[in-house]
């Protein structure tokens, strides 16, 4: 049975005189307290769940509704130097139709690209249903003045991107500076307008569990729609681990607060196999509330394809191998 119950510990903070929530963010201070008050994180035992859940045996037709809503749940990406207007035409046309020869396989949630390249992809997009998610706020580094970044936002927002994802200022976090990453995302979401905000962390620079959770309820208390892992540039990105920890960041804050937070693996998830685990982790943790691309995204270049081999197999009971899929 999925376990949605907030977590003991982080109960106990709220009801022995721990910040409250509408306290939390008054200051810098009131800021830092509640994040370093929230329950440290059992990395052994993390690790051990994690790693559990990941042994879950998924039979024939629950692998087949898996490997489905999986595909619905993908943000198909290109974020390279490379990346040219063909190239992104090209993987529009993948996400929204991935298997010519079957007309039954789900499109993808989105199509992932930088802000130069948004209006293209909603061009390519327009009436399909799927999303136009674009990178910005100087991604993957961050490493610029606000008022560059809030433009990068802008630029997106006005080529008609349905969903931003933005990076928070890792050196500011890492330094104790929450006040400044937790105002920089507002402004971020503020420029967002009815585009959804996707804040992410790049857990792999975040050095430990204890600030993984914290970065997590500071996106959430500054209004991030989803909490991601990772930009996919780094060694480490998402982790059955990292991602089962921010999976119950989510399912407490709407515990404490009745709002939904959806949750982003980014970086690494290559396989079905891999992508399978990882939506356990979601049933098992936050529940069946976020088992909808509304509330959980991959995001991913490679993923889809093997998601397609292995759904072909389910259909012909034949692997028909990468020959047989759209080269990225």
């Amino acid at each position: 049975m999925p376990t949605t119950a907030p977590s003991p510990k982080l109960s106990a903070a709220f009801e022995q005189g721990g910040t409250p929530l509408s306290d939390a963010t008054a200051s810098d201070g009131a800021l830092r307290r509640f994040l370093h008050g929230l329950p440290g994180v059992d990395a052994v035992g993390l690790e051990a769940r994690a790693a559990s859940l990941g042994t879950r045996s998924i039979k024939t037709t629950a692998k087949a509704y898996a490997i489905d809503l999986a595909i619905s749940m993908i943000d198909l990406t290109t974020l390279e130097g490379a990346d040219t207007p063909g190239k992104v035409r090209a993987l529009a046309a993948k996400a929204v139709n991935p298997d010519p020869t079957d007309r039954t396989t789900p499109r993808t949630a989105a199509v992932c690209v930088y802000p130069d390249m948004a209006a293209t992809a909603v061009a390519a997009l327009a009436g399909s249903g799927v999303k136009v998610a674009s990178v910005a706020t100087a991604f993957p580094a961050g490493r610029a003045a606000l008022d560059v970044k809030l433009a990068d936002v802008r630029d997106a927002v006005a080529a008609g991107a349905d969903e931003i994802d933005m990076v928070i200022d890792r050196g500011a976090f890492l330094s104790g500076r929450y006040l400044k990453v937790y105002e920089e995302i507002l402004a971020v979401k503020a420029e967002c307008g009815s585009a959804r905000l996707k804040v992410i962390f790049e857990t792999g620079e975040l050095s430990t569990y204890d600030n993984i959770r914290r970065a997590s309820w500071l996106g959430m208390l500054a209004g991030a729609d989803f909490i991601k892992t990772s930009t996919g540039k780094v060694a480490t990105n998402a982790t059955p681990a990292n991602t089962l920890l921010m999976l119950e960041a989510v399912r407490d804050f709407r515990a404490q607060t009745g709002v939904q937070i959806g949750v982003k693996p980014a970086g690494g998830i290559r396989t079905s196999k891999d992508a399978i685990k990882f939506l356990v982790l979601v049933n098992e943790t936050a529940g069946e509330d976020w088992l909808d691309n509304h509330w959980f995204r991959f995001g991913a270049s490679s993923l889809l394809n093997d998601l397609l081999m292995q759904r072909q197999k389910l259909s012909t009971g034949r692997y028909s191998g990468p020959d047989y899929v759209t080269v990225d």
